[in-house]
Protein backbone atom coordinates (compact mmCIF):
# COMPACT_ATOMS: atom_id res chain seq x y z
CA UNK A 1 0.00 0.00 0.00
CA UNK A 2 1.16 3.52 -0.83
CA UNK A 3 -0.14 6.47 1.17
CA UNK A 4 -0.01 10.24 1.55
CA UNK A 5 -0.06 11.86 5.00
CA UNK A 6 -1.84 15.18 5.52
CA UNK A 7 -0.42 16.90 8.59
CA UNK A 8 2.78 14.92 8.12
CA UNK A 9 4.92 17.07 10.41
CA UNK A 10 2.59 16.96 13.40
CA UNK A 11 2.83 14.45 16.26
CA UNK A 12 0.30 12.09 14.71
CA UNK A 13 1.61 12.49 11.18
CA UNK A 14 5.07 11.46 12.35
CA UNK A 15 3.60 8.52 14.28
CA UNK A 16 1.80 7.30 11.14
CA UNK A 17 5.01 7.61 9.11
CA UNK A 18 7.03 5.65 11.66
CA UNK A 19 4.49 2.85 11.87
CA UNK A 20 4.10 2.74 8.09
CA UNK A 21 7.86 2.29 7.72
CA UNK A 22 7.83 -0.52 10.29
CA UNK A 23 4.94 -2.25 8.49
CA UNK A 24 6.44 -1.98 5.00
CA UNK A 25 3.92 0.63 3.82
CA UNK A 26 5.32 3.24 1.46
CA UNK A 27 4.76 6.91 2.28
CA UNK A 28 4.81 8.72 -1.04
CA UNK A 29 4.89 12.13 0.62
CA UNK A 30 3.35 14.44 3.15
CA UNK A 31 1.35 17.65 3.12
CA UNK A 32 2.17 20.21 5.79
CA UNK A 33 2.52 23.98 5.71
CA UNK A 34 5.40 23.66 8.17
CA UNK A 35 7.41 22.03 5.39
CA UNK A 36 9.56 20.16 7.88
CA UNK A 37 12.23 17.63 7.00
CA UNK A 38 11.17 13.98 6.71
CA UNK A 39 12.26 10.72 5.11
CA UNK A 40 9.88 11.52 2.23
CA UNK A 41 8.95 14.67 0.28
CA UNK A 42 6.78 17.17 2.19
CA UNK A 43 4.62 19.55 0.14
CA UNK A 44 3.04 22.76 1.42
CA UNK A 45 -0.28 22.27 -0.35
CA UNK A 46 -2.25 19.67 -2.28
CA UNK A 47 -1.89 21.43 -5.63
CA UNK A 48 1.81 20.48 -5.64
CA UNK A 49 1.23 16.74 -5.25
CA UNK A 50 1.91 14.32 -8.10
CA UNK A 51 -0.68 11.68 -8.94
CA UNK A 52 -0.65 8.19 -7.49
CA UNK A 53 -1.09 6.34 -4.24
CA UNK A 54 -3.79 4.25 -2.61
CA UNK A 55 -5.10 6.55 0.13
CA UNK A 56 -4.61 9.76 2.10
CA UNK A 57 -4.44 9.72 5.90
CA UNK A 58 -5.38 13.08 7.39
CA UNK A 59 -4.22 14.17 10.83
CA UNK A 60 -4.18 17.92 10.20
CA UNK A 61 -6.54 20.80 11.04
CA UNK A 62 -10.16 21.55 10.03
CA UNK A 63 -9.01 24.46 7.83
CA UNK A 64 -7.26 21.99 5.50
CA UNK A 65 -10.46 20.08 4.70
CA UNK A 66 -11.48 21.95 1.54
CA UNK A 67 -8.16 21.37 -0.23
CA UNK A 68 -7.96 17.79 1.00
CA UNK A 69 -11.36 16.80 -0.34
CA UNK A 70 -10.92 18.67 -3.61
CA UNK A 71 -7.66 16.83 -4.32
CA UNK A 72 -8.98 13.43 -3.25
CA UNK A 73 -12.06 13.87 -5.44
CA UNK A 74 -9.99 14.93 -8.45
CA UNK A 75 -7.67 11.94 -8.01
CA UNK A 76 -10.48 9.51 -7.02
CA UNK A 77 -8.41 8.68 -3.95
CA UNK A 78 -9.83 7.29 -0.67
CA UNK A 79 -9.43 9.50 2.40
CA UNK A 80 -9.04 8.54 6.05
CA UNK A 81 -10.07 11.64 7.99
CA UNK A 82 -8.83 11.56 11.59
CA UNK A 83 -8.96 15.32 12.24
CA UNK A 84 -11.57 16.55 14.75
CA UNK A 85 -13.24 19.88 15.50
CA UNK A 86 -15.16 20.26 12.22
CA UNK A 87 -18.11 22.63 11.90
CA UNK A 88 -21.52 21.21 10.92
CA UNK A 89 -20.97 22.67 7.44
CA UNK A 90 -17.67 20.82 7.10
CA UNK A 91 -19.25 17.57 8.26
CA UNK A 92 -21.86 18.02 5.54
CA UNK A 93 -19.10 18.64 2.98
CA UNK A 94 -17.50 15.32 3.99
CA UNK A 95 -20.84 13.58 3.57
CA UNK A 96 -21.28 15.08 0.10
CA UNK A 97 -17.77 14.04 -0.98
CA UNK A 98 -18.42 10.47 0.21
CA UNK A 99 -20.93 10.11 -2.64
CA UNK A 100 -17.97 10.27 -5.03
CA UNK A 101 -15.06 8.70 -3.11
CA UNK A 102 -14.71 6.30 -0.17
CA UNK A 103 -14.14 8.26 3.06
CA UNK A 104 -13.36 6.84 6.47
CA UNK A 105 -14.05 9.33 9.26
CA UNK A 106 -13.67 8.83 12.99
CA UNK A 107 -12.99 11.06 15.98
CA UNK A 108 -10.75 8.29 17.35
CA UNK A 109 -8.80 5.71 15.37
CA UNK A 110 -8.34 3.19 18.19
CA UNK A 111 -10.00 -0.18 17.71
CA UNK A 112 -10.29 -0.30 21.51
CA UNK A 113 -12.38 2.89 21.48
CA UNK A 114 -14.61 1.37 18.80
CA UNK A 115 -15.14 -1.59 21.11
CA UNK A 116 -15.99 0.47 24.23
CA UNK A 117 -18.36 2.57 22.11
CA UNK A 118 -20.17 -0.65 21.21
CA UNK A 119 -20.20 -1.75 24.86
CA UNK A 120 -21.44 1.67 26.03
CA UNK A 121 -24.23 1.58 23.45
CA UNK A 122 -25.35 -1.84 24.67
CA UNK A 123 -25.14 -0.81 28.33
CA UNK A 124 -27.22 2.32 27.72
CA UNK A 125 -29.89 0.29 25.93
CA UNK A 126 -30.13 -2.25 28.76
CA UNK A 127 -29.88 0.14 31.72
CA UNK A 128 -32.15 2.85 30.34
CA UNK A 129 -32.85 6.02 32.30
CA UNK A 130 -32.63 4.24 35.64
CA UNK A 131 -28.92 5.00 35.41
CA UNK A 132 -27.39 8.47 35.03
CA UNK A 133 -24.63 8.75 32.42
CA UNK A 134 -21.48 10.86 32.69
CA UNK A 135 -18.63 10.92 30.16
CA UNK A 136 -15.17 12.10 31.24
CA UNK A 137 -12.21 12.63 28.91
CA UNK A 138 -8.62 13.78 29.48
CA UNK A 139 -6.01 14.94 26.97
CA UNK A 140 -2.68 16.77 26.84
CA UNK A 141 -2.47 20.51 27.35
CA UNK A 142 -2.06 21.27 23.62
CA UNK A 143 -5.40 19.82 22.46
CA UNK A 144 -7.52 22.68 21.16
CA UNK A 145 -11.05 21.23 20.90
CA UNK A 146 -13.17 20.23 23.89
CA UNK A 147 -14.91 17.97 24.48
CA UNK A 148 -12.93 15.57 22.34
CA UNK A 149 -14.32 14.07 19.17
CA UNK A 150 -14.24 10.70 20.91
CA UNK A 151 -16.32 11.97 23.83
CA UNK A 152 -18.90 13.25 21.35
CA UNK A 153 -18.91 9.87 19.61
CA UNK A 154 -19.57 8.17 22.95
CA UNK A 155 -22.32 10.69 23.73
CA UNK A 156 -24.02 9.99 20.39
CA UNK A 157 -23.75 6.24 21.01
CA UNK A 158 -25.44 6.25 24.43
CA UNK A 159 -28.00 8.90 23.43
CA UNK A 160 -29.09 6.97 20.36
CA UNK A 161 -29.19 3.71 22.34
CA UNK A 162 -31.66 5.29 24.75
CA UNK A 163 -33.84 6.38 21.88
CA UNK A 164 -34.34 9.85 23.34
CA UNK A 165 -32.97 13.29 22.57
CA UNK A 166 -31.00 13.41 25.81
CA UNK A 167 -29.65 16.89 26.58
CA UNK A 168 -25.87 17.20 26.68
CA UNK A 169 -24.40 19.12 29.64
CA UNK A 170 -20.82 20.34 29.17
CA UNK A 171 -19.53 20.41 32.74
CA UNK A 172 -21.40 21.83 35.71
CA UNK A 173 -21.00 25.06 37.65
CA UNK A 174 -23.05 27.45 39.75
CA UNK A 175 -25.39 27.27 42.71
CA UNK A 176 -28.20 25.55 40.82
CA UNK A 177 -26.52 22.64 39.05
CA UNK A 178 -28.80 19.81 40.11
CA UNK A 179 -28.88 17.01 37.58
CA UNK A 180 -31.88 16.99 35.26
CA UNK A 181 -33.36 13.50 34.62
CA UNK A 182 -32.20 12.02 31.32
CA UNK A 183 -29.32 14.40 30.71
CA UNK A 184 -25.82 13.17 29.81
CA UNK A 185 -22.82 15.00 31.22
CA UNK A 186 -19.57 15.60 29.33
CA UNK A 187 -16.43 16.71 31.15
CA UNK A 188 -13.05 17.62 29.64
CA UNK A 189 -9.69 17.63 31.43
CA UNK A 190 -6.61 19.19 29.82
CA UNK A 191 -3.07 18.96 31.12
CA UNK A 192 0.38 17.47 30.94
CA UNK A 193 1.14 14.91 28.27
CA UNK A 194 -1.96 12.72 28.55
CA UNK A 195 -2.36 10.89 25.23
CA UNK A 196 -6.06 10.19 25.68
CA UNK A 197 -8.39 8.81 28.34
CA UNK A 198 -12.15 8.25 28.09
CA UNK A 199 -14.60 6.88 30.61
CA UNK A 200 -18.35 6.32 30.44
CA UNK A 201 -19.98 6.12 33.87
CA UNK A 202 -23.40 4.58 34.47
CA UNK A 203 -24.53 5.67 37.93
CA UNK A 204 -27.54 3.91 39.45
CA UNK A 205 -29.06 3.29 42.84
CA UNK A 206 -26.33 1.69 44.96
CA UNK A 207 -24.27 0.55 41.97
CA UNK A 208 -21.95 2.03 39.38
CA UNK A 209 -20.66 0.69 36.07
CA UNK A 210 -17.58 2.14 34.38
CA UNK A 211 -16.33 1.53 30.85
CA UNK A 212 -12.87 3.02 30.41
CA UNK A 213 -10.15 3.28 27.77
CA UNK A 214 -6.63 4.66 28.15
CA UNK A 215 -4.27 5.24 25.23
CA UNK A 216 -0.65 4.98 26.34
CA UNK A 217 0.93 5.86 23.00
CA UNK A 218 0.01 7.66 19.78
CA UNK A 219 0.96 4.47 17.97
CA UNK A 220 -2.52 3.15 18.85
CA UNK A 221 -4.12 5.81 16.65
CA UNK A 222 -1.50 5.47 13.92
CA UNK A 223 -2.13 1.72 13.72
CA UNK A 224 -5.88 2.32 13.47
CA UNK A 225 -5.43 4.88 10.70
CA UNK A 226 -3.30 2.50 8.66
CA UNK A 227 -5.84 -0.29 9.15
CA UNK A 228 -8.58 2.08 8.02
CA UNK A 229 -6.59 2.99 4.89
CA UNK A 230 -6.14 -0.69 4.02
CA UNK A 231 -9.86 -1.24 4.68
CA UNK A 232 -10.80 1.55 2.23
CA UNK A 233 -8.72 0.29 -0.70
CA UNK A 234 -11.12 -1.11 -3.28
CA UNK A 235 -14.25 0.08 -1.45
CA UNK A 236 -17.12 1.78 -3.23
CA UNK A 237 -17.79 5.48 -2.55
CA UNK A 238 -19.42 5.94 0.83
CA UNK A 239 -18.89 7.13 4.38
CA UNK A 240 -17.26 4.51 6.62
CA UNK A 241 -16.30 4.58 10.30
CA UNK A 242 -14.84 2.46 13.09
CA UNK A 243 -18.04 0.43 13.40
CA UNK A 244 -17.47 -0.79 9.84
CA UNK A 245 -13.83 -1.60 10.57
CA UNK A 246 -14.74 -3.38 13.82
CA UNK A 247 -17.38 -5.46 12.01
CA UNK A 248 -14.80 -6.34 9.33
CA UNK A 249 -12.31 -7.42 11.98
CA UNK A 250 -14.91 -9.56 13.79
CA UNK A 251 -16.04 -11.22 10.55
CA UNK A 252 -12.45 -11.95 9.61
CA UNK A 253 -11.87 -13.76 12.91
Amino acid sequence: MKIWISGACGHMGRAVAEMAAADGIEVLGGIDRAGDHAAFPVYRDFTSLPAGGDAVIDFSVPAALTELLAWCESEKLPAVICTTGFTPEQVERIREASARIPIFRSGNMSLGIALIRKLAREAAAVLGERFDIEIVEAHHRRKVDAPSGTALMLYDAVKNARGTDAPCVMGRAGRDSKRVPGEIGLHAIRGGTVVGEHEVLFLGESERISIRHSAESRSVFAAGALRAAAFLVGKAPGLYDMDDLLADELNRD
